[in-house]
């Protein structure tokens, strides 16, 4: 823990996402155990990523914003309203252009541009939003350390990227997983999963270092990440855990997850 508290802080948060990253590989490699996983288990691991991303949305990301704005009095929200705002705008536009399909839903409803990708393809991007927010998140957690941040701790960003990264199992297998029920082999499978979690040490890098040398977007960054990751909560994570008719287990798994980062944020942080 000493040597990763000396190095800079795009080298900690791309060391952190590259351990992120490794846990979707994990959970994309359970495709080599079984081809096939109760759908019930699935929703409530996907409700339990939804509530990890709730968590670390307003304790790592927005009550820290909103904190170091409190030169700002009683406009001290406004940095983290409209950081929150753009977020979610941001992955918007994201969503609305970048060809994607979400889990068990057919080629027909297919989202974003015209494409002649395969379903394979288009299962990974829709993951691959997912961990933008994700990435961009440790990302500018590390960078608030390194920019003496009162609110923000080494501890904070760790546990925030032990967060993301818990969360990052389900959404490995959620993307081999029925990559190998409809026929793809284990390992090629285990490769599409693992491969949606790619861009987070890029997104982490790009975070830590906009905090780096643009000191005061701090609190418009930290809550730009947590719009991102609560749109893509209600847009995507959630519903998808909703549509089997497992609500009920989805939700505990929501509330299980939001526990845990709350837990580890309060602990640690």
């Amino acid at each position: 823990m000493q040597w990763f508290a000396e190095q800079n802080a795009i080298f900690q948060a791309f060391l952190a996402t590259l351990f992120t990253w490794g846990v979707t590989a994990m959970g994309a490699a359970l495709v080599f155990l079984a081809k096939d996983f109760s759908k019930k288990m699935l929703d409530v691991m996907l409700g339990f990523a939804g509530g990890v991303m709730m968590a670390a949305s307003y304790w790592s990301l927005l009550a820290p914003a909103i904190e170091m704005s409190g030169d700002l009095g009683t406009w001290s929200f406004v940095p983290a309203a409209v950081g929150f705002v753009l977020g979610a705008a941001f992955l918007r536009l994201v969503d609305v252009f970048l060809p994607h399909l979400h889990l068990n839903a057919p080629m027909s409803e297919a989202e974003g541009v015209k494409t002649s990708w395969q379903r394979s393809t288009l299962l990974v991007t829709a993951i691959t939003l997912h961990n933008i927010p994700e990435g961009l998140a440790v990302g500018v957690a590390f960078g608030a350390v390194a920019a003496g941040l009162d609110s923000a701790s080494l501890a904070g960003a760790v546990s925030l990227a032990l967060g993301i990264g818990i969360q990052n199992f389900p959404e490995g297998t959620a993307v081999s997983v029925p990559l190998r029920r409809e026929g793809m082999s284990r390992m090629k499978a285990f490769l599409y999963g693992q491969a949606s979690g790619m861009v987070e040490p890029v997104a982490a890098v790009l975070g830590a270092a906009a905090v780096l040398f643009m000191r005061p977007v701090l609190p418009y960054a930290l809550a730009f990440a947590a719009g991102a990751m609560i749109f893509v909560v209600v847009e995507e994570v959630i519903p998808e855990s909703q549509a089997s008719g497992n609500g009920d287990l989805a939700t505990m798994g929501v509330v299980s997850g939001f526990t845990l980062m709350m837990a580890l944020d309060v602990a640690l942080g």
